[in-house]
């Protein structure tokens, strides 16, 4: 199995996982089956530095809506805070329905501060 240390990007990958699972309201059961995977092996992938196969990592990214490029272009993120990356994550799972009402929140803060 590869190691995380080698693969620069993937550091939290597993955290990352999570944190969408539990966004989206997904059990580790639950979000196992969508990728079909044994949930032991999800939880192991959340908990413990393990990088799993390509395939798995495209089903995660894609279910748990992660952003590809932080795991596969760790560079396009090293200028970003750390709450900004959370932001954007958090942005990404956001539904559609309620994004009018963030960015009029996000307009009004900049108007404010202008």
């Amino acid at each position: 199995m590869v190691k995380v240390e080698d693969c620069p990007g993937f550091e939290t990958f597993g955290e990352d996982v999570r944190a969408a699972r539990e966004a989206l309201g997904l059990t580790i059961k639950a979000l196992a089956e969508q990728v079909h995977i044994d949930p032991r092996y999800l939880s192991e992938i959340e908990l413990k530095p393990t990088i799993p196969s390509i395939p798995v990592i495209v089903q995660l990214v894609r279910i748990c809506r992660l952003p590809m490029e932080r795991y596969f272009s760790p560079e396009l993120y090293q200028g970003s805070s750390t709450q900004r990356q959370r932001v954007s994550h958090k942005l990404q799972l956001c539904p559609e329905k309620y994004l009018p009402i963030v960015e009029a929140t996000i307009d009004g803060a900049i108007n404010m501060n202008e």
